[in-house]
């Protein structure tokens, strides 16, 4: 298994360097936590789960000011994530692999209170482990699709004992918690919650950072801004397809490219050059100038703050069967939101939005331009779209709450 494991993080390292780095940490070789320490273990696998625990970290950190919150991440995205957000206020490692021996390690240097896993990263010797260790787990904005259910359902005689292991499943939503039931949990061990997605709060400070930066982007002209965002293999030609059409009826617009994973960035900028637009990186600091069609959002950290800066948006993961991307964020701004048809991962919310009409369904890139010529020729579409999107995060928020309530009964 070892060897294994070693392999695929050096074929993983190809693309991403710094999976070469900190292998020690991945079987269990761990600083140690003082044994008088209290602690809460918080695990998220990569970006998207990390970014939508900080929330609940931060109110962690207020609430058991004693407590020490350890992070644990699988991916350097997430990596840099949580040392981005929280610096030395958290104890960050990677989380060590689903072995014996590394899990052994890991809890005997961090012995933890409690595990919180966000979204959906089961595994059998950890979770085993734990419950050995009388260490209560959470599963804090559970999801899970119907074709992630089937595959647990392939190994029921792992999944279901597994699942009796858990103290608490915190489902976004019935239909996940239904899924969770016919796996083998117990409806004792289930609470829908709701999804915490929609309890993320824009302070002041963001909101100028948005505006200053939407100036920027649109500079004199005001040119409008149509933002791709956590875009994958496949989806920046189909955007750069629509991005061409849509130029015929609105030559001025700016579109925002944000690849989905950093080891893409140069990739997707050669794309960008190969089609003879003018390329603008985020990272080099610059403003994109009129001369610029597309600006590469080829930084990390600065996605939510993008929505707050375009005038539409599309997000990603979704022409291609990925199961779709944060479709929260955008609309928190009351801002348009356009995907792809593929939305297994975020099935109720795009439910919700879809009801409001506050967001469109596009099949490829003749779709996507014929709702953002239409957008763009109808302010007030726009805006009753975005605002009807914006309602939906407005009325579906509080499950932060209720999760803390399961948290404090755990702790307790």
């Amino acid at each position: 298994m070892v060897p294994l494991v070693i392999l695929r993080l050096l074929w993983r390292s190809r693309k991403a360097p710094e999976y070469r780095k900190r292998w020690g940490e991945r079987f269990g070789f761990v600083p140690a936590i003082p044994a008088d320490q209290k602690v809460i273990w918080v695990h998220s696998v990569s970006v998207g789960e990390t970014m939508a625990a900080v929330p609940m970290i931060k109110q962690l950190q207020e609430r058991y000011p004693e407590a020490l919150l350890a992070v644990t991440t699988m991916t350097p995205t997430g990596s840099e994530r949580v040392q981005s957000v929280f610096g030395d206020s958290v104890y960050h490692v990677y989380a060590p692999y689903d072995l014996p021996d590394a899990l052994g390690r890991f809890l005997a240097k961090v012995h933890p209170s409690l595990l919180i896993i966000m979204e959906t990263e089961l595994w059998p010797n950890l979770i085993r482990q734990c419950r050995h260790h009388d260490i209560p787990v959470v599963v804090a904005n559970a999801r899970l699709s119907e074709k992630s259910a089937n595959g647990y359902r392939k190994f029921s005689g792992l999944t279901s004992p597994m699942l009796k292991d858990i103290s608490c499943v915190a489902a976004q939503h019935k239909n996940d918690g239904a899924r969770f039931l016919a796996l083998g949990l117990t409806g004792t061990q289930l609470e829908v919650t709701g999804n915490i997605k929609f309890d993320v709060n824009l302070d002041d400070e963001v909101k100028s950072q948005a505006e200053l930066l939407k100036s920027q982007w649109r500079g004199e002209s005001r040119r409008p801004v149509f933002l791709a965002a956590s875009t994958h293999r496949g989806e920046d030609q189909i955007i750069l397809d629509s991005f061409e059409q849509i130029r015929l009826h609105c030559p001025e617009l700016l579109l925002v490219l944000v690849p989905r994973h950093p080891e893409r960035f140069d990739e997707v900028a050669e794309l960008c050059l190969q089609r003879g637009f003018g390329l603008c990186r985020r990272s080099s600091g610059v403003s994109p100038s009129l001369n610029d069609q597309v600006l590469l959002g080829d930084t990390m950290g600065e996605l939510l703050l993008f929505f707050g800066a375009c005038d539409i948006a599309f997000v990603g993961g979704s022409l291609i069967p990925v199961g779709g991307h944060n479709l929260i964020e955008p609309a928190i701004w009351a801002v348009p939101v356009l995907s792809g048809p593929h939305l297994f991962n975020f099935s109720e919310a795009s439910r919700l939005l879809r009801e409001a009409q506050g967001m469109a369904i596009c099949e490829g890139a003749d779709a996507i331009a014929e709702q953002i010529v239409a957008l763009l020729q109808d302010v007030q579409a726009a805006e009753r779209m975005g605002n009807a999107a914006k309602s939906v995060t407005d009325n579906n928020r509080g499950a932060l709450d209720k999760l803390f309530s399961i948290i404090e009964r755990q702790l307790s």
